[in-house]
C-alpha cells in the first residue's frame, strides 16, 4: 500500500508500508524530479505510474544514496537523467550484486518469493549526472539544490533542497520511527551532515523512512547521533568498553553495536 502526501505546493512524498519507505516528487513548470525510486522494478513501476497521476511533465531522478530500497527501482524511469553523489555510482558498482543477493534472500526467507524474484532480477541503473558537493537543477520556475555534507549514513548521502517550498528530502540522514542505521555509516561525520541539513533552515524535512518531521526533530536526532559519535571515540580510545557504550547509548543495542563496529 502507498499514498501521496503533499507537503507543499508541488512537493509530494509517497509513503509505503514496506520498510516505512518515503519516496519523493518535486513538480516544476517544465519538468519534475523523482527523489529515490524504490527497491525493485515493480515498486519503481508503481511509483512511475503514481507520478503520472500527478503530472505529465518529463522527469529526472535523484538518488539520495545507493541502498537497494532507494535505488533499485530506477530502471522504470530510464531513459532520463539520474543524479547522485559521485560515490553513489561507485558504491552501486561495488555492492549492487551483493545487495541484490542479500535482499532477494531476505524476501524469499520472509515468505515473499515474488518480491525476492523481482529484487534478484534488478540490474542497478548507474547514475550519469554526478555531484561532488553541490548542484542546482532548474525544473522551470523552481530551483532544486542537491547538497552533499560529507560521509554520514553512507559516504555519499545527497540532500535535496526545495528552497521556495522550505522542504528538504534528507534520505536516510534522518530516520523517523526507527533508530538510524549504521551498517555502512561513518558515525563521526553524521552530526556534521545534520548540521548541514539544519543550516538549510527548511521548515519540513522528509526522512527516507517515516513521516515528515520538523527542524526540532532533526535537531534532537543530531544530538543523539553526536552522543553516539562520542561513545565511538571513547571506545576507540579505551575510555569505555563496548558494553558501557551500549548502556549509555540513546539507541537500542543492535544499532549501537553496528555504530561501534564502524570505528576505524
Amino acid at each position: 500500500m502507498a499514498r501521496w502526501i503533499e507537503v507543499a505546493d508541488g512537493v509530494l512524498v509517497r509513503r509505503y508500508q514496506e520498510l516505512d519507505l518515503s519516496l519523493g516528487l518535486i513538480v516544476g513548470g517544465t519538468s519534475c524530479l523523482v527523489v529515490d525510486t524504490g527497491g525493485d522494478a515493480g515498486q519503481g513501476a508503481e511509483l512511475a505510474a503514481a507520478v503520472r497521476e500527478v503530472t505529465p511533465l518529463p522527469w529526472q531522478v535523484v538518488l539520495t544514496h545507493s541502498h537497494f530500497d532507494h535505488s533499485f527501482g530506477t530502471e522504470a524511469f530510464v531513459p532520463c537523467a539520474v543524479w547522485a553523489q559521485r560515490g553513489c555510482r561507485a558504491d552501486l558498482v561495488a555492492t549492487g550484486a551483493q545487495q541484490r543477493e542479500v535482499w532477494a534472500r531476505f524476501y524469499r526467507e520472509r515468505g515473499e518469493p515474488d518480491v525476492g524474484d523481482r529484487v534478484a532480477a534488478v540490474r542497478p541503473v548507474l547514475p550519469d549526472h554526478l555531484v561532488d558537493d553541490r548542484a542546482e537543477l532548474d525544473l522551470g520556475g523552481r530551483s532544486v539544490v542537491l547538497r552533499h555534507f560529507g560521509p554520514a549514513h553512507s559516504d555519499h548521502d545527497l540532500v535535496v533542497h526545495v528552497p521556495d517550498a522550505s522542504v528538504v528530502f534528507a534520505g536516510d540522514l534522518v530516520e523517523h520511527g526507527a533508530p538510524p542505521q549504521f551498517d555502512d555509516a561513518q558515525p563521526q561525520g553524521w552530526p556534521t551532515a545534520l548540521d548541514g541539513v539544519l543550516g538549510l533552515d527548511a521548515a519540513t524535512v522528509l526522512p527516507g523512512h517515516g513521516a515528515p518531521v520538523d527542524r526540532g526533530f532533526v535537531r534532537a536526532q543530531r544530538d543523539e547521533l553526536a552522543l553516539v559519535a562520542e561513545l565511538c571515540r571513547e571506545v576507540a580510545s579505551g575510555v569505555l568498553t563496548a558494553e558501557q557504550a551500549v548502556a549509555r547509548s540513546p539507541y537500542p543495542e543492535e544499532p549501537t553495536r553496528a555504530a561501534l563496529a564502524r570505528i576505524s
